[in-house]
Formats: structure tokens, sequence, C-alpha cells
């Protein structure tokens, strides 16, 4: 689902909340009540959420709880988190969230800007998280497979270079020009990836290769 046509007519996406807390559900619910790209759902109507929000203090189990529930629902997830450390990031991505920001810089433009860009399919990641992730699967490549002689590949080197792009923060416009493909090309290329990878969508691809030290 998209926020505008080309006629500039707005499409407004439609939210789920999650969040057990009712003091970060009703900051969260404040901030986005009122912005014209944003529908948010009631409980009653969250089968129909285009993009779900998490909204919790730490990823935790109870939080895991959540995620993995929504991984097998029609929606794409965005997390908003106060605390997170390494290991909830990698958790996180295999639960299928495409998106994290922290609560402290969720302001409603920050809000609306994640959400719109989930709804086109894209990911969210600070950059220092993506840093630390890319750190950790080094050492795993290094420390683990190196030693033995291992690497583990289940992409081509063109899917490779496409999801490379990707980690480096660039749209599907912008990966075209550089691979000089078609955007239904590059399009593609991350539907055959998630598909034969059983993956949910580009940021868990994006994790799965970063977690295998493909890129």
């Amino acid at each position: 689902m998209t926020t505008a046509t080309a006629y500039g007519v707005r499409h407004r996406v439609a939210v789920a909340l999650h969040a057990e807390d009712p003091i970060l559900r009703s900051g969260v619910t404040h901030q986005l009540r009122h912005r014209p790209e944003v529908e948010l759902l009631t409980d009653d109507e969250q089968e129909r959420a285009a993009v779900s929000l998490v909204v919790v203090d730490q990823v935790d189990e109870a939080a895991l709880l959540v995620l993995r529930r929504l991984r097998h629902a029609e929606t794409r997830v965005g997390l908003v988190v106060g605390r997170f450390e390494q290991t909830a990031l990698q958790s996180s991505i295999e639960c299928g969230v495409a998106a994290v920001l922290r609560r402290s810089t969720a302001n409603a433009d920050r809000l609306v800007e994640m959400i719109t860009a989930l709804s086109r399919g894209e990911g969210v990641l600070p950059g220092d998280m993506l840093g630390r992730l890319i750190d950790h699967v080094g050492r795993l490549q290094r420390e683990v497979l190196d030693p033995r002689g291992l690497t583990l590949s289940t992409l081509t080197s063109r899917e490779v270079d496409v999801l490379r792009l990707i980690a480096e923060g660039f749209d599907t416009t912008e990966i075209a020009d550089k691979m000089s493909y078609s955007e239904r090309t590059v399009k593609n290329i991350l539907h055959e990836v998630t598909t034969r990878l059983q993956l949910r969508n580009r940021a868990h691809a994006v994790g799965y290769a970063l977690r295998q030290g493909l890129i």
C-alpha cells in the first residue's frame, strides 16, 4: 500500500499498534492519530493491517512472542524499542522485522517515514545497528567458519550485489542505476531470493546474507 498516487491523492496506510504498556501505546497513538498518511486500526481491525508496529521497552520473550505471531500474518512489521541488544537485533530480523526505530527518536515524522517505507516493501535499520550486525557476522566468519575452510553460499553474485547495496542504504531505483538493471529486474532478484530461501522481506534477506557472511 502506498501513501500517494500519480494524481497526488493520498491513501492512508492501515496500521495496527501492538503495545502492552498503556503509556507506550498512548505515546505512539498521540504521535500518529492526526497524520493523514496513517489509519490507526482498533484491536478488532488488526487483521487488515498493512503495517504492524510493535512498541516495547526491550526485546524480551514477551515481545518475541508477539513478533513470531505477526511473522505469519499478512502484514509488514516495524519495531519501536527502547533498549536494544545485539542478540535482540538478530532475533528480531529472524522474526521478520523489517524496520527498527529507537523510541528516543520516534517522533511523528520518523514514525510515518518508517510506516511508509514498510508499506513500500522497504526496510529501515539504524546505521549503528547494521554495523554491529556486520561486525558480529564478520567475527563468526573469521572465528568459526574460516578455520574450518567453510563458506556458506546460497546466493548468486548478482543477488549478493543487490543485497549489499540494500545494506548500504540504496533504494530500488538507485540499485537499478548502479547495476544497469531495470527496477523490475532488481525487484525480481529480491523476490527470487526471498521466495527461494523462505525469507519474509528484503530486510530479512539482508539479515540472512549478513549472518551467512555473504555480504
